[in-house]
């Protein structure tokens, strides 16, 4: 393979980057979206953890509680908190 083939092949694939990267932009914007909010969701649960011993309300540090914080937000983290002293 000589240099310009090597160039032509590396501009192809800049392009077909740049073409994926635009086709799945907004699905990959709600993926880091979901991600950060989880990963605010276990810092919250942690958080509440903490407070545990205060509070007498623990909550389990696992995926399905980080998801539902970072979905619903602070009114997840208040429901689970509920439920919680409720149950």
């Amino acid at each position: 393979m000589d240099l310009t083939q090597s160039i032509l092949v590396a501009i192809l694939a800049l392009f077909l980057g740049v073409a994926l990267l635009r086709i799945f932009r907004t699905p990959l914007k709600l993926a880091v979206r979901l991600l950060s909010n989880t990963a605010l969701g276990f810092l919250a649960l942690w958080c509440a953890n903490l407070a545990a011993p205060v509070t007498g309300l623990a909550l389990g540090l696992n995926l399905w509680n980080a998801l539902t914080i970072a979905i619903l937000g602070l009114p997840g983290l208040i429901l689970l908190l509920l439920l919680q002293w409720v149950l």
